[in-house]
């Protein structure tokens, strides 16, 4: 896949990034998360990031713990904003396209509700580059079949049949309607193998579990 030209360089990635802490979301480097934005503090970040860089950190929230806001998970991962809608009863639908991944370091002061910091990036220039490869396909699409029979999802296997690796690793990780700390583990996975690993595991033991859970879908 020919890079896309608006994307940045490692290099060119920002000094600072507004974060939007939703419990339960993933983003990864290039996957795409649309998010209806209808919260002031949250209009006012999209607005800023459409005046600036485009770009958003998207973090899960730790369990809150007393009064201010809560803590954030130790990593997440920064999206630019590819896809901009806004509706009649003031929302505002966008796409966030992943791009990097990061770590939440200073927490910086802001006038406008929503919070922003500086993100360490170091370690994550591989998130740039597409990868394929080196995941157990014909069992992860076993474990698949098998999870959507018991979900009683209706799915395109042809095209799930087609789709890349990392794509393919990438959409299912980020629908997936899996537990925080289980989202985050396949965030912090170091390498598409190792996330598939883990993804083929969670999807084997959700298929054994006859509680079973909400479909893979949002």
């Amino acid at each position: 896949m020919s890079p896309n030209p608006f994307d940045p360089t490692f290099d060119q990635l920002p000094h600072s990034i507004p974060v939007f802490p939703l419990t339960g979301v993933l983003l990864l480097p290039r996957g795409k998360l649309p998010l209806n934005i209808f919260e002031p503090r949250y209009l006012a970040m999209t607005r800023d990031a459409l005046a600036g860089d485009r770009m958003i950190g998207m973090i899960q929230p730790m369990p809150r713990e007393g009064a201010g806001p809560p803590s954030l998970y130790p990593m997440g991962c920064a999206g630019r904003i590819t896809s901009f809608t806004e509706t009649e009863d003031g929302r505002f639908l966008v796409t966030l396209t992943g791009v990097c991944r990061f770590r939440p370091g200073l927490e910086l002061a802001t006038t406008r509700g929503y919070r922003r910091v500086v993100p360490d990036w170091g370690g994550f220039e591989a998130d740039l580059e597409e990868t394929d490869g080196g995941i157990d396909r014909p069992r992860l699409l076993a474990g698949l079949k098998a999870y959507f029979r018991q979900q009683d999802i209706s799915a395109n296997w042809d095209a799930i049949g087609e789709a890349p690796d990392e794509r393919l690793v990438t959409s299912l990780s980020m629908i997936c309607p899996f537990e925080p700390p289980e989202k985050q583990a396949l965030l912090e996975a170091p390498d598409l193998p190792t996330r598939a690993k883990m993804l083929l595991a969670l999807i084997e033991m959700a298929v054994h579990d006859k509680g079973g859970g909400d479909p893979c879908c949002h």
